[in-house]
């Protein structure tokens, strides 16, 4: 009867999962040991699997590598990913500010924006909604500014204004700066970023292409430079009017060129395409881009070509 109080029994420890709550609990090998049936450990808790929630103010998950990283270090990493450098979408107000000098950008044209032209259902509401989550009025931001110096007339296309869809204000507005351009004598820098021409606005919309072309040919016709910055994504039909009529044509890595998706292709021609198909690295080798370039270092190689356009002069 003794013998049996002084008996050393086995125990083992093993994770309870409560509410997605880890807890260690010290168990009795009798407690999991049957004669008619023996339950092994490892099968024993089902594990439930639980979601973190992330305080998005602090923290910023990348797409691409899935890890979690302090948002002040994205943001001092020009936005990029600190692990596989990953080129996180910016608005165009934070794209100004790391590329244009502080205190020199005057902004055009403020308060131009779409109407409902063709009478388009819902299509104010979806306005008023981009308005509202962008703080923005269309989907572009144009004006004048320096680079280390250098005077441009700069466009910045915004992905959070309806994908920075091109509707009749968006192309009338780079029109408006690209002209300005030609009166003050100065080169043009295009940010561009978009899901295409706005299908509310439909032919008016298609037309904005013509448009800004032929804006550009004129800025051409009077030797002033253009240069184009083909950042995440650039489709539709941004990338068959303006986006690729650059003197030079500069692209952020990693970034999505093209004019029609890739399931749409794959549908069409019924094969599939490569995993890197319409990245700006394959692009590039197809010749549409002169030079890919780190958003680090995107400031320092616009301000080198437009020194190098001005003869080697800051013109103030």
């Amino acid at each position: 009867m003794f013998k049996d109080w002084f008996q050393k029994k086995k125990y083992a420890t093993i994770p309870i999962y409560d509410n997605g709550k880890v807890s260690n609990s010290v168990v009795n090998k009798d407690m999991i040991e049957n004669k008619d049936e023996k339950i092994e450990l490892n099968n024993t808790i089902k594990k439930e699997k639980t979601e973190i929630e992330v305080d998005d103010n602090i923290w910023i998950k990348c797409k691409k590598c899935g890890e979690v990283l302090l948002r002040k270090d994205v943001e001092e990493n020009k936005n990029t990913c600190t692990k596989c450098d990953l080129h996180l979408r910016i608005n165009s107000r934070e794209r100004i500010a790391i590329t244009i000098d502080e205190g020199t950008f005057i902004e055009y044209d403020e308060n131009l924006r779409s109407k409902n032209p063709l009478g388009f259902p819902e299509y104010e509401e979806k306005i008023k909604k981009a308005e509202e989550q962008s703080g923005l009025k269309e989907a572009v931001v144009t004006g004048e500014g320096k680079i280390n110096g250098n005077p441009c007339v700069i466009c910045v296309m915004d992905s959070n204004f309806m994908m920075a869809s091109m509707g009749s204000a968006v192309g009338e507005k780079i029109t408006r700066a690209v002209e300005r351009a030609l009166e003050k004598k100065l080169p043009v820098i295009i940010f561009c970023a978009s899901g295409g021409a706005r299908m509310q606005e439909a032919i008016i919309s298609l037309m904005q292409m013509a448009k800004t072309s032929a804006a550009l040919g004129k800025l051409s016709d009077e030797g002033l430079l253009y240069i184009s910055v083909l950042t995440d994504p650039t489709t539709g039909g941004v990338t068959a009017s303006f986006a690729m009529l650059g003197d030079i044509i500069l692209a952020e890595p990693g970034a999505q060129i093209g004019f029609a998706g890739r399931r749409v292709i794959e549908q069409t021609i019924k094969q599939t395409l490569p995993e890197e198909f319409q990245k700006a690295e394959f692009v590039q080798e197809k010749g549409f881009i002169d030079k890919i370039v780190h958003r680090k270092d995107l400031k320092d190689t616009l301000g080198k070509i437009l020194y190098i356009h001005n003869g080697g002069e800051k013109h103030e």
